[in-house]
């Protein structure tokens, strides 16, 4: 369909892409990754129609991106519907709730990680539980003669625990849609890694409690929070019942689509508890729709009752918000990053760089696991953005997993494991600004996140020893090839069309 398209216009048109983002990113006005991944996937069309590929071809490969990603974005909007839900129905208030009261001084570190996982396992968001757990953790932490660098590395450590494996993250529905994986074989097979890291941490956590803590806690804080929690929400073990089902969801191997919406709807029931409040002129099930759709937009009593104004700024950002149409963000994000990302596939561009960089690999697995990793911790650095980290790599070395007859999941787990997980160590990437910006801290907190720095580390040694890399059956390889050569002749087919 056309030629072999030279290295120079290769790296052209990745130049291209870093260019436009940083310029949409840190423009002078700020800005979103949207437009740049736009005009990366027009530059990117020229350098394919200056090699002689047709329009109709590449786009027909930005259709395969698009379709291949389509689960995780279908999954993504009910994820949504499913935070709207939890949180108006007091599932989350109360796991935070019960969460906030084990608090223990003389083990502050090793609890405040382990909180955050909580949070965040429940939330499925790094941000929002640095952004309120995490600010009221900073101030405790002080209070005991914790540096804020330490406190904000366990927040951080358990924050991107959640965010790696909870099924309410994107990323974590990312992952697994980017290498052609199911999500709960995605979330199983990160457990190899992620737990050792997690208990590597905590360990640590437990060590520099016992050294570094002394004082007296001010209580003041998560006095304020739990009395603002119980003062909005009615809260109770028995609403735990909806993330636990989707914790035995996970073990018992459920679709991912079924068991989410069975979520969604364990929720609803809920809301009476919490005394939802009908919008005008409609009726209960509208409103409920209403929730589903937008998210919860005030907490049920506010805020007023709180003295200190910065713990009701925060309890109400985590508390708010969720809903179909809070992950359409994300999901347009995934959409033009596949536009540049299936042109960049067709037209060979991504072949040549990845047939570069695997020459680095030297045809080992291990080889191959260290380059994916350490090519998602370049995108996060270059592109800034997490998302970006896990899309790019995971275009560029599905074809290189595929041909080691390595099951897709892991590639999905090496994408996490390095993708997710270092997003927040570079100051300029969306997610290192963030949790700078919340915490009050600076790079100073990064060796104090152990899990973010481990993780990837014992990732890359189960890649060299082999531990956990399940291989694919012949059928499933069988049926991997097929699935190419059906790709190709569609796309040929359009073409000819």
């Amino acid at each position: 369909m056309g030629r072999k398209v030279p290295m120079w216009q290769c790296v052209l048109a990745i130049v291209a892409m870093i260019v436009f983002l940083f310029w949409n990113v840190m423009g002078d006005e700020g800005g979103e990754a949207h437009i740049g991944l736009i005009l990366a996937a027009c530059v990117a069309g020229l350098i394919g129609v200056a090699n002689g590929w047709k329009w109709s071809y590449m786009e027909q490969g930005i259709l395969a991106a698009i379709n291949r990603s389509m689960q995780a974005m279908l999954i993504l909007a009910v994820v949504g519907a499913m935070i709207a839900s939890w949180m108006a129905g007091g599932v989350i208030p109360s796991m935070m709730f019960y969460g906030i009261k084990v608090i223990a001084p003389s083990v502050f570190l090793f609890t405040a990680c382990l909180l955050c996982s909580i949070v965040s396992l429940a939330t499925g968001s790094s941000w929002s539980t640095a952004g309120s757990m995490g600010v009221a953790l900073i101030g405790i932490g002080t209070a005991l003669g914790f540096s804020s660098a330490m406190t904000a590395g366990a927040v951080v450590s358990g924050a991107y625990f959640g965010d790696k494996m909870s099924p309410l993250s994107d990323t974590t529905n990312l992952a697994p849609a980017v290498a052609g994986a199911t999500l709960f074989d995605h979330i199983r097979h990160m457990i190899y890694t992620v737990a050792p890291s997690w208990i590597i941490a905590e360990i640590v956590y437990l060590v520099l409690g016992f050294t570094h803590s002394g004082g007296t806690a001010d209580e003041s804080i998560v006095t304020a929070m739990l009395e603002a929690i119980q003062a909005n929400y009615t809260v109770g073990l028995l609403f735990l019942i909806p993330p636990l089902f989707v914790i035995v969801a996970v073990v018992v191997k459920l679709p991912a689509l079924p068991a989410l919406i069975a979520g969604v709807l364990l929720g609803v029931p809920f809301m009476a508890f919490q005394g939802v409040r009908l919008i005008p002129g409609g009726g209960e099930l509208s409103n409920v729709a209403y929730i589903l759709n937008y998210g919860v937009e005030e907490l049920p009593v506010g805020t007023d009752m709180v003295a200190d104004p910065l713990v009701a700024e925060k309890l109400e950002a985590l508390l708010t918000g969720g809903g179909l149409q809070s992950m359409m963000w994300t999901i347009s994000l995934i959409m033009l990053a596949m536009c540049f990302g299936g042109i960049v596939d067709v037209t060979g561009v991504m072949g040549n760089l990845a047939e570069a960089l695997l020459k680095l690999a030297r045809g080992t697995r291990g080889g191959l696991v260290i380059i994916t990793e350490l090519s998602c911790v370049f995108v996060n650095m270059i592109c800034c953005d997490q998302y970006l980290s896990i899309i790019l790599p995971g275009r560029m070395y599905k074809e290189a997993f595929e041909d080691r007859r390595l099951a897709p999941k892991n590639l999905s787990r090496c994408l996490e494991d390095s993708g997710t997980i270092t997003s927040n160590f570079f100051p300029w990437n969306t997610c290192g600004a963030t949790m700078r910006s919340f915490l009050g801290v600076n790079s100073a907190y990064i060796p104090f996140a152990v899990l973010n720095w481990i993780n990837p580390l014992v990732s890359m040694f189960y890649g060299v020893t082999g531990i956990s890399m399940t291989e694919m059956t012949e059928e499933e390889y069988q049926h991997i090839l097929e699935q190419r050569e059906a790709d190709k002749k569609a796309a040929m087919e359009a073409a000819e069309a």
